[in-house]
């Protein structure tokens, strides 16, 4: 997508829609009191018959009749709040309806309305792209309908946002081929593909290296929970690594490691799961997808700062060469660990993930992972679970995240609950028999594993794939690219 800001009246200003946004009740911002001037009363002449409405999301059209250079005036809902996630609904509402009428270019004027310019930019830079995105793409009939191909910025403050604004679009560009990697069958995304993937991001910048390990190397590094897991697949198992070397890192003495659980299919395992949408457990690789493509993000941006990459993949599957529940596995950091349930399997692969990561120099460690339906349950599907070893980490984690639209909330991690996963033949077991707790006590068994220096977790079972549309700017179901823009800035703030 294409982005301009230009420093003229919004009346000169061509587009296929020109928009603004509107609050609810209705009160006109000062750029809808100097559009409704130049169109004669014509906005007024909608407020006053209920046709233009502030609720959130709602879109109103105008025709201009050549009153202006813009074909069409858009007035966008943004609802009581008009926070940031608002104008992202209002943005997404307007690229949505431009499609509909053939339009390619869309102008917003910005507006005095609370918000900064460079939160307005980033937040309709996110509608914008992330609300028409169609998870279709294996579908042999063309239904996709227009995209926005050009957005033009207007008004106070847009040129001192102009960096911003295409600072947000080259994330919201990585975030959906994000979204498109978890959207994909798990036919086609592998662990090998996965690894293509990676291995294509790094031959694109200068800067970035790529390696992986198959299934035999994981198993000479003394990897065994990657390993266990792996072995009841045919399709074989990568660690995969990406390494971004800035050449000139404002802190040089952080790296940042950014870990990814990648399992491109889940069926359980023998811990078999039930059959009823199994078929979203394609999913279970969104933490990975996310990490890889927030490195592209990164390298692309050409941000300051050294960042790691960590992402295990396999696949979870049953067979004669499955892992089962009483076997006992030895991690990378040489833990042992009794498995009682081999639908826990995320949180064995990000353990030797998160021990090669330290081992390999992060000195501050972030993962996502796919990893407990019972966040799905406490949380839904608009935040994620955040836990840490370090207050001060998780606060620079969840401020990334307000800002990034990527939000989360932080969890407690008290030391009382490793008695949960206490085990009585090995040093831990992969799961409790008690109900209790689940995204903590998964959290506190990576813990485990992160070795000495700041960490957090996010879970993201919830966030990064939609059982159904969120009626904002993720109106669909399907992959949502979460944790992306939230990795992106959270590199920014380090650099």
């Amino acid at each position: 997508m294409e982005i301009d800001v230009v420093d003229i009246s919004p009346a000169e200003v061509a587009a296929d829609v020109l928009a603004f946004a509107v609050p609810e009740p209705v009160t006109l911002p000062a750029a809808g009191q100097e559009l409704d001037r130049l169109v004669d009363g014509g906005i007024r002449h909608l407020i006053e018959d209920g046709e233009l409405k502030g609720e959130r999301g709602k879109v109103t059209l105008l025709h201009t009749r050549d009153q202006l250079k813009a074909h069409r005036v858009a007035a966008a809902g943004v609802g009581g709040d008009g926070d940031s996630d608002s104008l992202r609904t209002a943005a997404a509402s307007i690229a949505l309806r431009a499609g509909e009428v053939g339009g390619t270019t869309v102008a917003w004027i910005l507006d005095e309305n609370g918000l900064p310019p460079a939160e307005q930019v980033r937040a309709i830079v996110d509608g914008t792209a992330l609300g028409p995105y169609d998870s279709g793409m294996w579908k042999t009939k063309d239904e996709l309908q227009g995209r926005v191909e050009r957005l033009v910025f207007c008004g106070p403050g847009a040129a001192d946002a102009a960096a911003e604004a295409r600072r947000a679009n080259v994330i919201v560009a990585w975030t959906n081929r994000c979204r498109d990697l978890v959207n994909a069958p798990p036919n086609i995304c592998t662990p090998s593909s996965l690894a293509d993937f990676a291995e294509e991001i790094a031959g694109r910048f200068e800067h970035m290296t790529f390696s992986a390990l198959d299934f035999d190397e994981i198993s000479a590094a003394g990897m065994g929970a990657l390993a266990a897991v792996s072995r009841g697949s045919e399709n074989p198992a990568r660690l995969i690594m990406l390494s971004y070397d800035a050449p000139d890192p404002t802190r040089g003495d952080l790296t940042l490691g950014l870990v990814g659980k990648a399992i491109t299919f889940d069926s359980g395992g023998l811990s078999l799961k039930p059959a009823d949408r199994m078929e979203e457990m394609k999913s279970d690789m969104g933490g990975g997808g996310a990490v890889l493509a927030a490195m592209g993000a990164i390298a692309e941006l050409g941000l300051p700062v050294r960042v790691m990459a960590v992402v295990p993949s396999c696949e979870n599957m049953p067979s004669g060469h499955s892992y089962r529940p009483g076997d006992i596995v030895t991690a990378l950091n040489g833990k042992t660990i009794e498995v009682t349930n081999t639908d826990a399997e995320g949180r064995l692969i990000l353990a030797d993930a998160l021990t090669h990561a330290r081992r390999s120099g992060a000195t501050h460690i972030i993962d996502l992972a796919t990893l407990t339906g019972a966040m799905v349950i406490a949380m839904g599907d608009y935040y994620a679970g955040l836990f840490a070893n370090d207050q001060a980490w998780a606060e620079e984690i969840r401020a990334a995240a307000e800002t990034s639209g990527d939000h989360a909330w932080i969890w407690p991690l008290h030391e009382t609950y490793r008695r949960f996963i206490d085990s009585s033949f090995a040093d831990m077991k992969n799961s409790s028999e008690y109900r209790q707790g689940s995204p903590i006590l998964a959290a506190r068994f990576l813990q485990e594993f992160v070795g000495e220096g700041p960490w957090a977790h996010l879970d993201i079972a919830g966030t990064a794939y939609l059982e159904r549309g969120r009626e904002d700017y993720y109106g669909s179901a399907g992959a949502t690219g979460y944790g992306v823009r939230l990795l992106a800035e959270l590199a920014r703030r380090l650099s």
